[in-house]
């Protein structure tokens, strides 16, 4: 495998070089090319079940900012969610805590900030070993090929995994895959293991044994999130659309608790599935209240980051100390990060 600050830094590269060629270098958050010259909000999005997913659906963005048109853009991983900010192509994005805790970090630093906690990690992320390969726990995969998508949260994870067995990622044979691709590998048998997350999830579980999840790395110290990120330079710009947005995703927290079927429904048709699978899904997450968003444990308030901030300075640490990154940087990076203005009142 290739050194991972090589890969980050040709990454990196290659999207600005990209963002030169597609973009002329603009600074603009705002994209104004639409054919009715309003200016466009461009939302990179997941297809894993979220609150994110029920915004999407319901056009709650779309009605609550009619001056603007909305453009959501399906993205594979929080890898290339960061590529897409690199270069400029985006303003929001629901993206993983360890591929953010990667993107503050050098070489990437990517100045956006945190606005959003969509979800903690619990049974909706988890590494799974195939049927037939003879692997009961972490500790057996010793030598064998194991599928994820690198700079993901479940990369992450499956770092913390094979650490918490006393292995590391050189004891094995890691293949850098996204969901989907690692679902056909899977098929095919190339792999014997894959951690990754819902919705490809439930696939390689009806044919593997799941060896631990997110929610029992969580516990053990190592937990991963799945966050709204905002362009800094677009806060700055627009904090009433900031408002407006985490207005709605909260309004999501609050259907998932309250409406789980409309919520089910409404990620059913997001990802392509039953209301009944989507639901199941969504009962694999742990989603917050609105109103512990703006708790000293999360996000916090103006003047008071919360400590969100210190779990991921921890991920950069951990990810520092795999050599995934070259050097964590100081919590202040990650406290600066975090978007507290208007807070509690956008998210109540």
């Amino acid at each position: 495998m290739s050194n991972p600050v090589s890969r980050v830094r040709r990454v990196l590269a290659v999207a600005v070089a990209g963002a030169v060629v597609a973009l002329g270098v603009t600074s603009c958050s705002v994209d104004s090319s639409a054919s009715n010259d309003k200016p466009t909000i461009r939302v990179a999005y997941q297809t894993f079940p979220s609150g994110d997913l029920v915004v999407k659906n319901s056009h709650w963005l779309e009605d609550a900012l009619p001056d603007y048109n909305v453009k959501w853009t399906k993205f594979d991983s929080g890898a290339d969610v960061n590529t897409a900010f690199v270069a400029g192509e985006v303003d929001f994005g629901a993206i993983g805590s360890s591929p953010v805790a990667r993107g503050l970090s050098a070489p990437l630093n990517i100045p956006y900030k945190v606005a959003f906690v969509l979800d903690v990690a619990g049974d909706n992320e988890a590494l799974v070993a195939r049927n037939g390969t003879g692997i009961e726990s972490v500790a057996d995969l010793r030598g064998k090929k194991i599928g994820t998508a690198f700079a993901s949260t479940a990369h992450y994870s499956l770092l913390a995994a094979l650490n918490q067995a006393g292995l590391s990622a050189s004891d094995v044979q890691l293949v850098d895959l996204q969901p989907q691709a690692s679902l056909a590998a899977w098929q095919r048998g190339d792999v014997d293991a894959v951690y990754t997350w819902l919705p490809t999830l439930d696939e390689l579980r009806k044919n593997g044994k799941t060896l631990i999840a997110s929610r029992e790395l969580a516990t053990a110290g190592k937990p991963t999130l799945d966050l709204g990120v905002v362009s800094g330079a677009f806060a700055d710009a627009h904090p009433d659309v900031v408002d407006a947005w985490r207005t709605a995703q909260a309004r999501a927290l609050t259907t998932i608790a309250n409406d789980p079927a409309a919520a089910a429904k409404a990620v059913a048709a997001e990802i392509g599935t039953t209301e009944q699978d989507a639901a199941a899904q969504l009962k694999q997450g742990v989603f917050l209240a609105p109103a512990a968003l703006s708790s000293p444990e999360w996000l916090g308030t103006e003047g008071a980051p919360g400590n969100l901030a210190n779990n991921l300075h921890s991920a950069a640490q951990f990810l520092a100390e795999q050599k995934q990154i070259g050097a964590a940087p100081d919590l202040s990076v990650f406290q600066k990060a975090l978007y507290v203005k208007g807070l509690p009142g956008a998210v109540q």
